[in-house]
């Protein structure tokens, strides 16, 4: 069997971290392909789904959860130089992904969620952690939500971000996880506009913006390389 997974629509990536409750049905009708990331597995088929795959290095998931799922399922990925989220993004390939249980009660795991999404930057993928969403900024961006909306951002690294339609503008300025980050920052109108100059530039949102968030993403560019 090969290693690699493709779907024409949407994937749900399902970690093993806490998951909010109605996530698992959230996301899968919007992604309706549902891959497992090691105990991930044991979410899943608590939820009554079965994974059309489970990767990872298999260190957390339960004999239950294997037995049920079967070998045929099971996309062995060892090594300790990355994470099972890393290996899943290695092997899956989908217009978007919707990520559950990489963050929750452990701020390390929540922490290396994030730097995921930068280590993976042509990867169209949303991090859904329950109350808010988390993805990194393509080159080009243009978000239509409500005035109001919050939306916070977030330099993993030094970057500039050119922006329109924020009530705090962050044209001319040099965003920094060490200085000046961008949290709290809301809609003044629509739509909004954020033109990173790297891929170093985490945007959240609150949950109810998913569809707005995978609509705009389905048509911004993606960084190469």
């Amino acid at each position: 069997m090969s290693t690699r997974f493709r779907s024409s629509t949407g994937i749900t990536l399902l970690g093993g971290g806490e998951v909010a409750p109605g996530a698992i049905a959230r996301a899968l009708g919007l992604a309706p392909m549902l891959v497992a990331v090691d105990s991930g597995a044991d979410h899943a088929l608590a939820a009554g789904a079965m994974p059309e795959r489970v990767i990872g290095d298999f260190d957390s998931i339960s004999q239950a959860a294997r037995r049920a799922v079967g070998a045929e399922r099971l996309v062995h990925l060892p090594g300790q130089d990355d994470t099972d989220f890393d290996k899943a993004l290695a092997v899956v390939d989908a217009p978007f992904l919707l990520a559950l249980g990489f963050t929750g009660a452990r701020l390390d795991h929540t922490l290396a969620g994030m730097s995921t999404l930068v280590r993976n930057a042509d990867a169209r993928v949303v991090l859904d952690a329950g109350t808010d969403l988390c993805f990194l900024a393509p080159p080009e961006l243009r978000l239509e939500m409500a005035a109001g909306t919050r939306l916070s951002l977030y330099p993993m690294r030094p970057v500039a971000c050119e922006s329109a339609g924020l009530v705090w503008p962050t044209t001319g300025l040099r965003l920094d996880p060490g200085g000046r980050i961008g949290t709290s920052n809301a809609v003044a109108e629509g739509p909004v506009l954020l033109r990173p100059e790297a891929p170093s530039l985490l945007v959240m949102a609150p949950v109810a913006a998913l569809e707005a968030v995978i609509a705009a993403l389905a048509v911004a560019p993606r960084w190469r390389g």
